[in-house]
């Protein structure tokens, strides 16, 4: 029997998606896994480190190994990297019922702001949040798709996917085709109300409303959302909740497609994986002078542990 599960897999310290093809893989890779598990998508988010996941489903474990199995080929055979990515261990929690559904799905798409780096949830892309109430909201647009002849270039040829999936000129499969997006949008009843979530802030009143369901259950909030991303505290992520956030930075997307073509202009190399302890700190050392970045965002997008 199918049950309602939040899915979360971390990178911890190494950056899951570098470059916009990357978060389009990512996405491609899950529409692959719920084909192939039978699997309902209501939600997602891809950040650079982790993936918040939203699904109905009979064996999250299977679906989880085959997202991961399907991405991780394609990670390291385009970085040339070895090695499983990604967490040993990926977090999982049942969601029981409407209460406790609407605030983990509402954390998720919100995923971005409290990251801080989306003023407000709706302007980031790598999410389903503007696939929901899409033109109740005003977002009128008619994607370029591609011919079925060439996913394969996005998928990989033995991919097998339903022909209900439609890709656009981007190579991802349209959001619209491969998710629930009724089902979410009963959720929510209707786009004010949708509208509401997304800029609702965390409060004790959104825990103890949760109670209604009775579900034996804690309450979902940012805590136990992020459970097992390690980048942010609490204090942080509400005042990023709260639009204070210096949107201008570097983000990690940038920062990795800037260093990758460092790697391969410069030094020869195919990507950041291949650069030498010596190269990696030299290019460390002129990031922390020219940008002013952050130690943690150096690391991690250089994948200085390594």
């Amino acid at each position: 029997m199918k049950k309602t599960y939040h899915l979360c897999l971390s990178a911890g310290d190494e950056v899951m998606f570098r470059d916009h093809e990357d978060y389009n893989r990512g996405f491609n890779s899950f529409a692959l896994a719920l084909h192939k598990t039978d699997s309902t998508g209501l939600g997602e988010s891809f950040m650079a480190t982790h993936t918040h996941q939203m699904i109905q489903t009979a064996v999250p474990d299977e679906f989880m190994y085959l997202f991961r199995q399907s991405y991780g080929h394609y990670f390291n055979h385009k970085y040339q990297r070895k090695g499983k990515l990604g967490e040993k261990e990926h977090f999982s929690m049942e969601v029981v019922g409407y209460h406790h559904l609407l605030a983990a799905l509402s954390y998720i798409l919100r995923n971005a702001l409290h990251h801080g780096v989306a003023p407000i949830p709706y302007a980031y892309p790598h999410c389903s949040v503007n696939s929901i109430f899409r033109k109740e909201l005003g977002k009128f647009h008619n994607e370029e798709l591609l011919p079925p002849g060439a996913y394969y270039k996005h998928v990989g040829r033995r991919a097998e996917y339903p022909d209900s999936y439609k890709m656009n000129a981007s190579g991802v499969f349209v959001r619209e085709t491969v998710l629930d997006i009724p089902q979410v949008e009963n959720l929510y009843v209707t786009p004010r109300a949708f509208n509401f979530y997304m800029s609702r802030k965390s409060s004790e009143e959104w825990e103890k409303e949760q109670a209604k369901d009775e579900n034996g259950l804690p309450p979902v909030n940012i805590i136990s959302i992020e459970q097992g991303v390690d980048m942010h505290g609490l204090e942080k992520m509400l005042i990023f909740e709260n639009g204070k956030a210096d949107y201008r930075k570097i983000s990690d997307i940038d920062l990795c497609t800037m260093l990758d073509e460092w790697a391969r202009t410069r030094y020869g190399r195919h990507s950041v994986y291949q650069l030498t302890r010596k190269e990696q700190i030299e290019i460390a050392e002129e990031l922390y002078r020219t940008f002013r970045l952050s130690e943690s965002q150096i690391r991690r997008c250089l994948v200085f542990h390594k």
